[in-house]
């Protein structure tokens, strides 16, 4: 008699095909996230880079204040020693990776925890100003002003109009709802208009 069975035959392709579904599975898992990282770590990169920039910047610019002023001033020191201290950073920033840099802010933390609350309060005092300013774009909100509209009630209903709005009528002329009766405050800004 032979030891050949279909049943065992089907478990075993079935269990061969389903080992070679959880390979494909975890290596396409590791692949995604191999790809994952590497994203991550290149947009650190360029965040890093941009941010070594910008302090470089800000260090330049406060060199260049500090060479305007009387030399040997207490300003003109302070803003040297501030620039020369943000050219360090920018150029450690530059030197070192994200993890070594999150491991340096954390001892700072540690050995100077006051310096570190007050500039971390700064830092989001300027960050929060800063957003302030380009979400206003320096324009206005609205594109009506409170001199182009008056709020006033619809005639019969008690309520305001569908926009909320109603745009100010000359004298004399009829509410939008068709009828001639003018409400109190046309009839005020009429009266007011006579006097």
């Amino acid at each position: 008699m032979s030891d050949y069975s279909p049943n065992t035959t089907k478990a075993d392709d079935v269990n061969s095909a389903a080992a070679d579904l959880k390979d494909s599975a975890t290596s396409a898992v590791h692949d995604a996230m191999d790809t994952a990282s590497e994203q991550v770590r290149s947009r650190a990169e360029g965040a890093r880079t941009a941010a070594a920039d910008e302090v470089q910047g800000i260090a330049h610019a406060l060199r260049k204040a500090a060479d305007d002023l009387r030399e040997g001033s207490p300003q003109e020191r302070t803003f040297s020693q501030i620039a020369h201290g943000l050219a360090d950073a920018s150029e450690a920033m530059r030197d070192k990776d994200m993890g070594e840099m999150v491991g340096d802010l954390a001892d700072f933390a540690r050995r100077n925890p006051l310096v570190f609350l007050g500039g971390a309060a700064l830092v989001g005092f300027a960050a929060t100003r800063f957003a302030k300013a380009t979400s206003d774009g320096g324009y206005p909100s609205s594109s009506i002003s409170a001199a182009d509209v008056t709020r006033t009630p619809a005639r019969s209903s008690g309520t305001y109009s569908n926009t909320g709005f109603e745009a100010p009528r000359p004298a004399g002329t009829p509410p939008s709802g068709g009828s001639s009766v003018a409400s109190p405050a046309v009839a005020t800004s009429r009266t007011g208009e006579n006097s």
